[in-house]
Parts: C-alpha cells; structure tokens; sequence
C-alpha cells in the first residue's frame, strides 16, 4: 500500500473541505496520509499574481465560494467568510504543522485550525487563537510556539515549498502517490484509488 501525501495551504477554501475528511476516507481504504502544510504565495508569485486567483478574478471567487457552499453542505461541513481578509495569512499555522509532525498531532491541528478559519471566522494568524487550538489538542503552546519558530522549522517550510515546485504542484489541496499528482477536493477519491491500485 502506497502512501498518499495530502498538500495543503491554509488559504485554500478546498483544502478545508479535504482536511475534514481526508483521516475518515483514507482510514476506510487503509491508505496512510502523509499531511504536507505548504505556502502557494511564492509558487503564485512565481506566476505573477500577488493575491489569491479569486480575488484577482472577482468571477471566479464569486463562484468559488458558492461552490464551497455547496460542497460544504453535500459534507455536512459549516462554511463562512473568514474575518479581516481573505485569505488569510497561514504561514504561522503551516509552521505548527509542521512542527508537529514528529509527534503526531499535525492531523488533529490542521483539522482545528481550518475550521476556526471557515468555519468559526477566527484569525488564524493570531497568536491567542493559535494557542487555544493547541491547548485544546493538550499541546504546550510555548512549546509548539518554540518548534515552530526555530530556524531548522522555518527551512524545513521552504524546503517544503521547493518540493512542491519541483513535483509540479500549482496549487491546492494537491495529493501525490509517488511521482503521480492529483489536483483538487474532487481528485482525493482518485489518488485513493490509486494509492490502492
């Protein structure tokens, strides 16, 4: 059985709707998930754009959010605009995932804070909301805050994105088996499959 790796920004509307439940469909296709937090800000940057493509294209964000709707509701999923701006800044929540790899609460974080993010309109960038999802997964904020703020962490981060640019992902949710790559929410049933074959 052949690892799924689940890329992942936490800007990325649809990359909500996978983290809720991704853990449920894999388990039940006995498929291991590796969960890979990245920033698209410098693959998008590389692309010239400065802004998420749908605030670039005000018809294509309109349409992105009714479709999140619906999707949100097919899964069962509550949805609303995250507070200040969209999207918001995920940098410091993209480096507690992935600090918290090593000790296995990467999962459960990410699934809590894209749910503070779009479902509860809570700031990821926030410190104080940051820390409450920690300790409400029993891990010592400072302790996390520390892991993911060292140096080594913030490489690791880059060294993330330059992985994902050299494996050709463009954006996300994104899902690699090997050298194979599956794009979009809709794709995850697709890279499971594959994963299996």
């Amino acid at each position: 059985m052949r690892t799924i790796e689940f890329w992942y920004e936490f800007a990325s509307t649809y990359s909500y709707v996978t983290a809720m439940r991704i853990g449920r469909l894999a388990v039940a296709e006995g498929v291991p998930v590796r969960w890979r937090p990245f920033l698209l800000g410098p693959i998008f940057k590389e692309l010239g754009w400065n802004d998420s493509p749908f605030n670039i294209y005000p018809a294509k964000g309109r349409y992105m959010w009714r479709d999140l709707e619906r999707v949100c509701e097919d899964e069962g999923l509550p949805v609303r605009l995250p507070p200040v701006r969209f999207p918001q800044n995920g940098v410091k929540a993209a480096r507690l995932a992935l600090a918290g790899e090593h000790e296995g609460w990467t999962p459960a974080f990410t699934s809590a804070a894209f749910q503070a993010n779009y479902a509860e309109q809570r700031d990821i960038f926030d410190d104080d909301t940051l820390s409450a999802i920690l300790t409400g997964l029993d891990v010592d904020p400072d302790r996390a805050f520390a892991a993911a703020n060292a140096p080594a962490n913030k490489e690791a981060l880059f060294a993330q994105v330059a992985e994902a640019k050299t494996r050709g992902i463009f954006g996300a949710p994104s899902f690699t088996v090997g050298d194979e790559l599956f794009w979009g929410n809709d794709r995850l049933e697709a890279a499971l499959a594959w994963a299996k074959a």
